[in-house]
């Protein structure tokens, strides 16, 4: 019996790194990665996930709720990350170097 009590912990502790990853990865995922890949809004899929990752810290995974929060992560990873990171620049939020235009890198008149 303690074997399964160990691998129910283990099994356990993997959905709340999986929800956890999932939930970070589409906080820095920029916003309008979402709208331009035809997915949800961003604060959506961060209550979602942020939802399943708390509900998997809370309650045991034989219950009804981790199987739906695990439900959601899956559909986040396998379906609106990739086609985020389809987008030109990965969909990740990203910060311009002082010298850039509006065209891109102002390069000196070079």
């Amino acid at each position: 019996m303690q074997g399964f009590a160990g691998f129910m912990w283990l099994l356990s502790m993997a959905l709340i790194i999986f929800s956890g990853f999932a939930l970070f990865d589409a906080a820095v995922r920029r916003e309008d990665a979402y709208r331009a890949a035809d997915k949800k809004t961003k604060p959506f899929w961060l209550i979602i996930l942020g939802l399943a990752f708390v509900v998997n810290l809370l309650f045991p995974i034989l219950s009804f709720l981790p199987i739906i929060g695990l439900i959601a992560t899956i559909v986040y990873m396998v379906d609106v990350r990739p086609a985020i990171r389809a987008l030109p620049g990965g969909g990740r939020s990203r910060r311009g170097s002082s010298s850039d235009g509006p065209y891109g890198p102002w390069n000196g008149g070079r």
